[in-house]
């Protein structure tokens, strides 16, 4: 049996430390993140300074934030309708993503950090290449030849971002992160077009058709780049060329759906758009059995490797023992006392973090194995 990694003096001297960045007590980067109970997998490179932003920002994502915001800012002054109408598909999307993101939970701020990417780094610059866009060629060019192609790649790049932080470690976890991205790009764009609609007067035709019948529109584009970004880290395949295919699908879904709403706009024939609706409406089903599929095999999969996955990791058999199968999962953390379910759903993430790593094809990693242990350790040591 493989041995795990004894936990380092400096790990057990910030058990009790606030979260921040602290030595990497491995000693592989010079920096690593503690989260407020345990190690991250978050390293600070070779940076000659420790990084300084919390886990749910990055450079790219404040850098952005400061155009951004004043252009909110000015959307509330001059139209506070368009802003809160605009936070509705928020309330319908989200606990869709909360769902498929069960079996194997990702941080919080992880998930922030992509809603943000996409609000801010894809909102930002779909914004001004659709602009320039549109002002050189028309309207029509940038809704169907730029915004698919320039959306969908720095939506795309949201994802890599996790890549890079190490924090997609199968299929869901593709798809989850770009749903999320795509959310809050979607948040971002639903606001200036609510705003132009409120304008030429007809918002409640585009509030019904974005936020009612269209709301998952940009998780379905963008999941598939996570989709195929997930499948190529499931199988332990590098992500290039293996999830290049994933960007075209994206692209050309999305400049279909645009392509369909440009065209009912042109001729007046709004038949058109009701077709596309009813293809969407089944590339959607089509996307949740997918997910419900995905997220079963999963469930399955975490259960059957609870009993190994609990003994080589020193987790008390008595906690989990009882865990046949996922209703039992979901029962036990029902019948916890509220103050001991926090708990228990950070022992389920990083057990379902865990099943994962070991259903990677190759040596298992040491090092992300070893933070898992001591994630587990610190955990432990609550009270």
């Amino acid at each position: 049996m493989t041995e795990y990694p004894a936990q380092p003096a400096a790990a057990a001297a910030t058990i009790n430390s606030p979260a921040g960045w602290y030595p990497d007590p491995w000693g592989l980067t010079p920096w690593r993140w503690w989260d407020g109970f345990a190690w991250t997998t978050h390293g600070g490179g070779e940076l000659a300074k420790k990084p300084r932003l919390p886990n749910f920002l990055s450079v790219p994502v404040v850098l952005s934030f400061i155009l951004i915001i004043p252009m909110v800012l000015v959307l509330t002054f001059l139209a506070p309708v368009a802003v809160l109408l605009g936070l509705v598909p928020l309330f319908i999307v989200m606990p869709v993503l909360l769902w498929i993101d069960r079996v194997e939970p990702e941080p919080r701020s992880s998930k922030v950090h992509a809603f943000l990417w996409g609000a801010s780094v894809a909102g930002l610059l779909s914004i001004i290449v659709n602009s320039i866009v549109g002002l050189t060629l028309g309207e029509t060019v940038a809704a169907v030849a730029s915004a698919p192609i320039i959306e969908e790649i720095t939506k795309g790049a949201g994802i890599l971002w996790a890549v890079r932080r190490k924090e997609v470690d199968s299929v869901t976890d593709g798809v989850v992160y770009a749903g999320w991205v795509a959310l809050g790009f979607a948040v971002i764009e639903d606001m200036t077009y609510f705003q132009a609609a409120l304008a030429d007067g007809i918002l409640v035709q585009t509030f019904i058709l974005r936020a009612f019948l269209t709301p998952f529109a940009h998780p379905l584009f963008t999941a598939w780049i996570g989709l195929a970004i997930g499948l190529a880290i499931a199988r332990g395949k590098p992500l290039f060329p293996n999830a290049l295919w994933g960007l075209p699908i994206a692209i050309a879904t999305h400049a279909s759906w645009n392509g369909s709403l440009a065209l009912t706009q042109n001729t007046g024939q709004e038949w058109i758009v009701l077709v596309a609706i009813g293809l969407f409406f089944l590339l959607f089903v089509a996307a949740i059995v997918a997910s419900v599929r995905i997220r079963r095999s999963e469930q399955k999969n975490f259960v059957e490797a609870l009993p190994y996955l609990t003994h080589r990791y020193g987790v008390p058999a008595s906690s989990m023992a009882h865990l046949h199968d996922w209703k039992s999962v979901l029962a036990a953390r029902k019948a916890l006392p509220k103050h001991e379910r926090k708990k228990f759903d950070k022992v389920h993430a990083i057990l379902g973090r865990a099943a994962v790593l070991h259903q990677r094809p190759g040596e298992t990693d040491p090092v992300a194995e070893g933070v898992l242990y001591n994630q587990l350790l610190a955990l432990q040591t609550e009270t």
